[in-house]
């Protein structure tokens, strides 16, 4: 293993650099941008230097800390470690002046530094403008270090306190450029590390299984970094997994258990109501792509209720009387997977089956509305007259696993309850119950009492589906994606979905562990849009959410209604919406955030037909 490479600029008195320059494997690289002869006017300057050159640390006079890939040659740029202490213009620079400043110091670094190295930059209390700030000052009257920050690729990976004191034979001097020194209480260090690139947006086809035959479609361009991710896989180590295999793994102890497993299509057809036809992706497939209807009538047929199939206009050709659909959808559910699978085979009573996949919907954005998550279906055959006390069982289970998970991973115990399916508090899995309102009863929700409080993280339905009158199937539906972020303390469902390696690398295979955030305090940018709603149509909020989502890569953590106005006279209606764009994995700059918004607005006006104002 190399030696650790460490650049130091803007040293006043080099004190700093001498005291880092002893470190084992470690090479130093001190700077300042005086020359020489200026630089070793500093009190106590000429004596760090000659510590420095004595231990064999480099010491380079009159560097500029916006072009530093002039002094270093290809070879020697890549710096682990880039210090910058106490940066400043000099003399009465304001915020402004120190905001550009640290904007093309940040940008020249990502010339020089190592892939996984580390930019340290030390404040004055008060200056950075993040939280860590104790007083914070007003955010135009501070240096915005996370936004100038993202601006070059950087996000604020951790945030602590500068300890002088602590540091052997330093002393801060540089006050207005003078050799003076200067308040250093409260002050903090701030480390930075490069982000990921942005997800590919290219648009990708994905292959599944549609009766006996593999069909090809093209992925709604806002699940493009989502499809076939593998979290479920038998060597994942994401949580959603882990969350699976501990809930599996409780029950398959409790009762008579069947890990169903089979090839579960990603497409679904049949009828939906009204209410729940702009919360589907449709999939539009070629007719040769098309299965027959004796394919149909293999798979999916079963599978998705076949004989509504007269939901889409859209039909390919009359065979045998029948009407074929072109169009589809991503399932919203597994339950019509599960109903197949109990019309095809003998359920005896107390038999689980499990199945679990990702699911798809559209939906408006909030902080726990997800576009996609991993559902687990538990499907439990009983007597009649006998669910009641069934579900009471599963649910104690279901319970039991949580609490142990989150006891391993948090050292506490979570609240959960039993929500009586009567209430019409909205949930995030209440939003299916409209897909399967003809094919399940809702009797209940499980709710993690956490923050936010009441979160439901299950919903438990009977049916009646059975040709046996005797039995009556329970249906478990858990969300993993939700249970995963309240038992790791995942305060965003974005983290989940990150191609950041520093996410999985907190979970070894099989444990839960509470998350730690490598971004924090990530800027947030608010634009407004305003626009005339077309006369006499019903405005579509869903899709107008689901845009943003797909135009920003999911960056709009926040869509408001601010404003409803209707002209008199013409009765026109028009409205005005505030978005929040916010990164919670990568550096996203106020010029990126601007861009979005304008390509959103023309989106809006392209697919709603809205005029914009």
């Amino acid at each position: 293993m190399g030696l650790r490479r460490v650049l130091l600029l803007g040293e006043g008195n080099f004190s700093f650099a001498a005291a880092l320059s002893g470190a084992a494997g470690t090479h130093v690289v001190a700077t300042c941008y005086e020359n020489e002869e200026d630089a070793t006017r500093r009190g106590g300057a000429a004596r760090s230097i000659r510590r420095l050159r004595e231990c064999g640390a480099e010491v380079v006079f009159s560097v500029d800390c916006t072009k530093l890939k002039d002094y270093f040659l290809p070879e020697k740029r890549e710096f682990d470690c880039i210090y910058f202490n106490f940066p400043h213009c000099g003399r009465k620079a304001g915020v402004v002046k120190n905001r550009e400043l640290l904007a093309h110091f940040f940008h020249s670094c990502a010339d020089v530094l190592a892939e996984e190295g580390e930019i340290h930059v030390a404040l004055c209390n008060g200056q950075g403008g993040t939280p860590a700030d104790q007083p914070r000052r007003e955010w135009h009257n501070s240096w915005q270090i996370v936004a100038v920050a993202a601006g070059a690729g950087f996000i604020l990976s951790n945030v602590h306190p500068f300890n002088a004191e602590t540091i052997h034979g330093y002393k801060c001097t540089g006050y207005r450029s003078q050799d003076k020194s200067f308040c250093v209480e409260g002050a903090l260090n701030h480390i930075f590390t490069r982000s990921t690139q942005p997800p590919c947006s290219k648009p990708r086809s994905c292959e599944t299984q549609l009766g006996s035959q593999k069909v090809s479609f093209q992925v709604p361009q806002v699940l493009v970094d989502k499809i076939n991710r593998g979290f479920l896989e038998l060597n994942s180590n994401h949580p959603v997994w882990t969350v699976k295999e501990k809930l599996t793994a409780g029950l398959s102890q409790a009762f008579p258990f069947q890990n169903t497993d089979p090839c579960l299509s990603l497409l679904q057809q049949g009828h939906l109501d009204g209410a729940c036809h702009s919360n589907v992706f449709w999939i539009t497939l070629s007719p040769e792509e098309t299965p027959s209807t004796q394919e149909m009538s293999q798979g999916l047929a079963n599978t998705v209720l076949s004989s509504r199939v007269d939901f889409c206009q859209d039909t390919d050709k009359n065979v045998q009387g029948c009407h074929i659909p072109k169009k589809f959808y991503l399932r919203p559910s597994l339950l019509p997977h599960a109903q197949a699978i109990i019309q095809e085979r003998a359920f005896s009573p107390g038999t689980l089956h499990v199945l679990s996949g990702p699911v798809f919907r559209k939906c408006r954005v909030a902080p726990l509305s997800m576009p996609v998550f991993h559902e687990m279906l538990i499907v439990f055959a009983v007597n009649r007259g006998t669910e009641s006390s069934c579900i009471q069982m599963l649910v104690n289970n279901i319970k039991t696993t949580i609490h142990s998970l989150h006891q391993t991973a948090s050292g506490t115990k979570p609240s959960l309850s039993l929500q009586e399916a009567t209430s019409s508090e909205t949930t995030e899995l209440n939003d299916f119950a409209a897909f399967e309102s003809q094919l399940s009863k809702i009797q209940c929700f499980i709710c993690m009492e956490t923050d936010p409080p009441g979160c439901t993280v299950g919903v438990i339905r009977t049916s009646q589906g059975l040709k046996s009158s005797e039995l009556v199937v329970i249906f478990a539906s858990l969300n993993l994606d939700l249970l995963a972020m309240l038992l790791c303390g995942i305060s965003d469902w974005r983290m989940l979905w990150t191609t950041d390696t520093r996410f999985l690398q907190q979970f070894p295979r099989g444990e839960l562990r509470l998350f730690k955030s490598f971004s924090l305090y990530p800027p947030s940018y608010v634009h407004d849009v305003s626009f005339w709603v077309p006369d006499g149509e019903q405005f579509d909020e869903v899709a107008f959410h689901t845009i943003a989502r797909r135009v920003s890569g999911e960056m709009v953590v926040s869509i408001q209604l601010r404003d409803s106005f209707q002209q008199p006279g013409t009765g026109r209606r028009s409205l005005c919406y505030r978005l929040t764009f916010q990164s919670c994995d990568r550096a996203l700059s106020c010029r990126e955030a601007a861009e979005m918004q304008l390509h959103f607005r023309e989106q809006i006006h392209q697919l709603l037909g809205v005029t914009l104002r």
